[in-house]
C-alpha cells in the first residue's frame, strides 16, 4: 500500500489543488506548448520557456602528469661555448670541460679537498602539470571550451623556502631580493615548497589559462570564435599538442566559420586569424579596469585560412573497414598570411623606444601562402597517412639591410608520412614513419640562432623548414637536442604489442623504435656530412581504464605509467671539423679527446587522464 503522505509543517499553506489547476490552463491558453511550436508569433515565447529548454553542464575532462627524466651526455661529448651556431646542448652548470679556444672552463669545488673539478654529465629532473578542459554546455548547439593548466611543467624542487624575492620600488625588474629565511637561510634547510609566481620565485604563476573559445551551431554551420587549439593532418604543421606526454601546442586567436555536405563526407570552412597585433595600450593599471587596444594596424600580422576535407563518418568508417572495404580521407588546409611593417627587429615589442626614427618601426612588406596536403588511407587494419607542406613567400624588406631591392625568399618544404598495421587483435602495432624537412645550404647550423633571424650569407632564400615541435619522433636527438625536426629526414621503423589486455582497453606492453637521422643539407651540420646518427628507443607502458572514458577503448583514462629508455649514437654530422679535435688543455692528467659519444635518457611517466 502507498503510504501516507506527511503532514504539512507548522506555519505552510495548505496547497490549494483546484486553484493551481486553473493557473496551469490559464497558462497554457496565454503561452506556446511545449511541444516545440512557437505559437503564431515568435514574440510569444516567454525566456522561462526558453531556458526550460535548455541544459547548461558544466563537464570536466584533463590530466594530470608527473615526470622524472634523466639526461646523460646530451652535449655528445662536444665542448661549444654557450652562444656558439653549433652549440647543440648546453653543458651543465656543474661541469668542467675545455672548449674549442683552448680555454679551460673550470667548476673548482669538488674532489676530497674540494678544489678539484666537477665533472658531471649527467643532468635530472622530475616535473608535474594539471590539465584542466572545462567545458560549459549551455545549450544542444552552444557551449564554451577552456583549458587551464595548473602547475604547468613545475619542476619539482624548483620553489622551496629558501628562494623568495619582493617587490621593489628601485629595482627595474620590479622585483628584489627578499632577504634570508632565518629558518632556512641555505637551499639545504629547505622544509616547504610554495606556489610559483612569476617574478617572486620563477618565471611562471601557478595557473596559466590556455585557451578559452565558444562555439555556435546554426542550421547552417558552426561558428567558433576566441582563442583556440589549431590541429590539422598529423599535426607537422599545427599541433594541437593535446596528448599526456605532450610539451609544445598550437594556439590561435580565431574567428572561424565550419560547415559542410554530411552525406558526402564533406567539409570546408575559413577562419580569420589574429596571429600578432605589435605594440598596444596595455598599462599596469588596466587591472582596475579599461580595454587596452592594438596601437598600429599596419604591424598587424594577417592571417586567413580556407580548408576543405573529406571525412568519413566514424560510425560508417568502422562499418566500411569491418567488411574489408577501402577507406580515403584527404584535405587541404591553406593559409595566408601577410604584414606591412614591424617593430624594428631584435627591439622588444613591449618597451621599444617609440622617440626613435619610424616610431622605432622598420618595412617588413612580407608575405607567405602555406599550404598543406593531407592524404589518408584505411583498409582492414592498414592506415596510410600523409601530410605535404610548403611555406611560400617572401620578406619584400631585409631585416639585415633594410634594403626594399633586396626582398628575401621563403622556400621551405615538409612532408611527414606514417604507416601501421595492425595484427593479432590489434595487440601488435607495426609501424613506419618517415619524415622530411628541408635546409638551407648557405646557412650554419640547424637551428635558429639566438636572436631568432637566420643570417642570409649566400644568396636571399629563407630554406630551411621546421616541424612543429608537438611531432614527437624519438626521446634525444630531434626531442630534445634539436628540440624538433628540421633542415633533415628520417626514418622510423618501430613495433608496440600488449602483453596482456582486456576488451575494455586496460592494457600491458612494450615497443620499440629505430630513428636514423639525416641532414637535408650538409653544410649545417658541425661536421659537413649528412648523417647524423642512429637512435633506440625502448619502452614499457601500462594503461588502466578507469573513470568516464573506460567505455572507449581508443581513449586514453584513468591510470597510465611509461617507462623509457633511448640511447643516441652520433654520427660525423655531428663531429667536429678536421683540425678542430685535440687533447683538453690545461689538464693533469689529460682528459679525453675531443671524440663524440653516445647520449642516454631515461623517463619515467605517471598519469591519471579523465
Amino acid at each position: 500500500m502507498p503510504e501516507e503522505p506527511a503532514p504539512e509543517p507548522s506555519g505552510t499553506p495548505a496547497v490549494d489543488t483546484a486553484g493551481d489547476q486553473q493557473k496551469l490552463l490559464q497558462q497554457g491558453r496565454e503561452r506556446p506548448t511545449n511541444d516545440g511550436t512557437i505559437g503564431n508569433r515568435p514574440s510569444e515565447v516567454y525566456s522561462e520557456d526558453w531556458w526550460g529548454h535548455t541544459r547548461p553542464i558544466l563537464e570536466m575532462h584533463g590530466y594530470f602528469r608527473t615526470r622524472g627524466e634523466l639526461f646523460h651526455n646530451f652535449t655528445l661529448g662536444r665542448h661549444n661555448d654557450p652562444g656558439d651556431v653549433q652549440n647543440l646542448w648546453p653543458q651543465p652548470l656543474d661541469q668542467s670541460y675545455g672548449n674549442l679556444n683552448g680555454e679551460r672552463k673550470s667548476v673548482l669545488l669538488c674532489g676530497d679537498n674540494g678544489t678539484g673539478e666537477c665533472i658531471d654529465k649527467t643532468q635530472s629532473t622530475a616535473n608535474l602539470r594539471l590539465r584542466l578542459n572545462p567545458e560549459i554546455h549551455i545549450s544542444d548547439n552552444l557551449r564554451i571550451m577552456t583549458q587551464v593548466d595548473l602547475l604547468d611543467n613545475l619542476v619539482l624542487g624548483s620553489t622551496p623556502d629558501a628562494y623568495a624575492m619582493k617587490p621593489s620600488g628601485t629595482s627595474k625588474s620590479g622585483y628584489t631580493f627578499a632577504g634570508y629565511n632565518g629558518y632556512a637561510p641555505l637551499g639545504a634547510f629547505s622544509t616547504t615548497q610554495g606556489p610559483p609566481t612569476a617574478g617572486v620565485n620563477g618565471y611562471k604563476n601557478s595557473i596559466s589559462v590556455q585557451r578559452a573559445w565558444a562555439e555556435y551551431l546554426t542550421p547552417i554551420g558552426q561558428i567558433r570564435f576566441g582563442r583556440m587549439p589549431n590541429q590539422w593532418g598529423l599535426g607537422m604543421l599545427v599541433n594541437a599538442g593535446d596528448c599526456l606526454d605532450c610539451d609544445y601546442q598550437t594556439n590561435v586567436d580565431r574567428l572561424m566559420f565550419v560547415s559542410g555536405i554530411k552525406s558526402l563526407d564533406l567539409y570546408f570552412g575559413g577562419a580569420w586569424d589574429f596571429v600578432s597585433s605589435g605594440p598596444t595600450s596595455t598599462t599596469p593599471y588596466d587591472i582596475y579596469g579599461g580595454q587596452p587596444y592594438n596601437t598600429s594596424n599596419l604591424n598587424n600580422v594577417n592571417q586567413w585560412v580556407a580548408f576543405i576535407a573529406k571525412r568519413t563518418n566514424p560510425e560508417l568508417q568502422r562499418l566500411k573497414l569491418a567488411r574489408n572495404d577501402a577507406v580515403f580521407n584527404a584535405g587541404i588546409y591553406t593559409t595566408y598570411r601577410s604584414q606591412y611593417i614591424d617593430v624594428k627587429a631584435g627591439t622588444d615589442p613591449v618597451s621599444f623606444d617609440s622617440t626613435a626614427a619610424n616610431n622605432g618601426m622598420e618595412a617588413r612588406r612580407a608575405w607567405a601562402v602555406i599550404p598543406d596536403l593531407w592524404v589518408q588511407f584505411l583498409w582492414n587494419k592498414l592506415r596510410l597517412e600523409a601530410e605535404l607542406a610548403t611555406i611560400w613567400g617572401q620578406i619584400g624588406v631585409s631585416p639585415a639591410s633594410q634594403n626594399i631591392n633586396d626582398p628575401v625568399k621563403l622556400r621551405q618544404w615538409g612532408l611527414a608520412t606514417q604507416a601501421e598495421y595492425r595484427a593479432i587483435e590489434d595487440k601488435l602495432r607495426v609501424q613506419f614513419g618517415a619524415g622530411w624537412a628541408s635546409g638551407d645550404p648557405n646557412v650554419e647550423g640547424l637551428a635558429p640562432n639566438p636572436n631568432g633571424l637566420q643570417p642570409i650569407l649566400n644568396g636571399n632564400s629563407i630554406t630551411t623548414f621546421r616541424f612543429n615541435p608537438a611531432y614527437y619522433v624519438d626521446l634525444i636527438f630531434y626531442r630534445r637536442i634539436l628540440s624538433r625536426v628540421q633542415g633533415t629526414y628520417y626514418f622510423r621503423p618501430s613495433v608496440d604489442y600488449d602483453f596482456l589486455r582486456s576488451p575494455n582497453g586496460q592494457k600491458f606492453g612494450g615497443g620499440a623504435a629505430i630513428i636514423y637521422s639525416r641532414a637535408s643539407e650538409f653544410l649545417q651540420t658541425p661536421g659537413n656530412k649528412r648523417d647524423l646518427g642512429l637512435e633506440i628507443d625502448l619502452q614499457l607502458y601500462y594503461q588502466a581504464k578507469d573513470g568516464s572514458l573506460n567505455d572507449d577503448p581508443n581513449k586514453m583514462g584513468g591510470f597510465f605509467a611509461a617507462l623509457q629508455y633511448g640511447v643516441f649514437f652520433p654520427f660525423a654530422g655531428l663531429d667536429y671539423l678536421p683540425g678542430q679535435k685535440g687533447e683538453l688543455p690545461g689538464t693533469t692528467p689529460k682528459l679525453p679527446n675531443y671524440d663524440l659519444s653516445t647520449a642516454q635518457t631515461v623517463r619515467l611517466i605517471l598519469g591519471v587522464t579523465f
